[in-house]
C-alpha cells in the first residue's frame, strides 16, 4: 500500500545517502538540480561583486515543515535563525519554498540580477557534506527512528533488534509505516518484514501535507503500529501529542550492513560565502548549548555521530 506525504529535510538526506550507498539509496533532488543548472557553475556561484555588509541573514525555508521552519517561525530552525540573527545584529529574512525537487535551484541558486544578488544565503538544516551546497561544521547528529504507541505491547522496544525478538505471533501482525527510498526500508527488507509495510511517497502535489501526519494521523488512530521516520520529525510530534503517549526509539547501525542511519546535521552556503561559513561555524561553536536547548525543547533526539 503506498501513500503520499513529503518527507522534507530527508529528502536532502537522501541525496547525501545516494552518493555514500548507491545501492542503498536513489538520489532525487539533487540530481534535477544538476540537470537544470547554469551551464557556468562557477559564475552562477560566484558571489556579488562591491556588495555590502548583510543587512540581514537571508535564510531559505519550507514554510509548512516543521519541526524544521513554517511561515510563523514556530520550526526549530526559524528559533536558531532567530538566535544568529540576534548575534549577528539584523534581523531573519526569508524566502519561502517548499523543500521538493528544485528547492536548491529556486532558493540558493536563486540569483536576483537587479540586486547583483542571490534570493538567500543559508538554509538552516542540511546533512554534513551535502553536495549542493558548502556545510558548516554540524551542529547536532540525529538518526532514524521507530515511533509507537506506549502501553501497546512494545514498551520493552528499546531497539530495532528488540523489535525483531517479540513472539512471532505478534511481530508478524503488526504494521510498519515507512518512507520510500529511507534507511528504514532496507532494514525491513533484510529482516523479512516489508510485507508488513505501509509505505509512504516523499513527494507529493500538497503543500499543505507534511510528514508528521505519520504520527499526528495513522500511527495515534492505529492504521500503522510502528512509523519508522527521521528522528526530529518522531521526536517533535511525539512531544506534540496530546492523546497518546508515543515512544521514539533511534535507530543505529547494524554490524556488517552498510546502511546508515544517523546524520550529522549542519548548515549550508554557496561554496563562494566562505566569510558566511566561517561566521556561522563561529557562531554554532559559540552557541551550542542554546542550540541544544532549542532542540531539546522541540523532542529532537540525538545521538553519537560515531554509531
Amino acid at each position: 500500500m503506498n501513500r503520499f506525504l513529503f518527507i522534507g529535510l530527508p529528502s536532502l538526506l537522501s541525496a547525501t545517502m545516494a552518493a555514500l550507498f548507491s545501492a542503498a539509496v536513489h538520489a532525487q533532488e539533487p540530481a534535477r538540480d544538476a540537470a537544470q543548472a547554469p551551464a557556468n557553475k562557477d559564475a552562477a556561484q560566484a558571489p556579488a561583486k562591491g556588495s555590502a555588509a548583510p543587512s540581514a541573514l537571508s535564510v531559505c525555508a519550507d514554510p509548512n515543515n516543521l519541526p524544521f521552519s513554517n511561515r510563523k517561525g514556530e520550526g526549530f530552525e526559524n528559533k536558531i535563525a532567530e538566535l544568529f540573527a540576534r548575534e549577528m545584529g539584523v534581523p531573519v529574512e526569508y524566502t519561502w519554498y517548499p523543500q521538493r525537487f528544485g528547492f536548491i535551484r529556486n532558493t540558493l541558486r536563486a540569483r536576483i540580477p537587479e540586486k547583483n544578488g542571490y534570493k538567500c544565503d543559508v538554509i538552516i538544516g542540511v546533512p554534513e557534506g551535502y553536495g549542493e551546497a558548502a556545510t558548516t561544521k554540524p551542529y547536532f547528529t540525529s538518526s532514524y527512528a521507530m515511533a509507537f504507541l506506549k502501553g501497546r505491547g512494545l514498551d520493552g522496544v528499546k531497539t530495532q533488534e528488540d523489535l525483531l525478538k517479540l513472539p512471532p505471533e505478534q511481530l508478524q501482525k503488526l504494521k510498519f509505516g515507512v518512507f520510500a527510498q529511507s534507511p528504514p526500508v532496507d532494514w525491513l527488507l533484510a529482516n523479512k518484514l516489508f510485507d508488513q509495510a505501509i509505505s509512504y511517497q516523499k513527494q507529493t502535489g500538497d503543500p499543505a501535507q507534511y510528514p508528521g501526519q505519520v504520527i499526528e494521523n495513522d500511527l495515534v488512530k492505529g492504521d500503522v503500529d510502528v512509523a519508522f521516520i527521521w528522528g526530529p520529525i518522531a521526536g517533535y510530534f511525539a512531544k506534540q501529542a496530546k492523546d497518546a503517549q508515543i515512544a521514539v526509539v533511534p535507530m543505529h547501525a547494524v554490524p556488517g550492513s552498510n546502511v546508515q542511519y544517523g546524520y550529522p546535521i549542519a548548515m549550508g552556503v554557496r561554496p563562494a560565502d566562505k566569510d558566511l561559513k566561517a561566521q556561522l561555524d563561529k557562531m554554532i561553536a559559540g552557541n551550542q548549548e542554546k542550540i541544544d536547548q532549542i532542540l531539546d525543547d522541540y523532542g529532537v533526539p540525538r545521538v553519537d555521530a560515531r554509531k
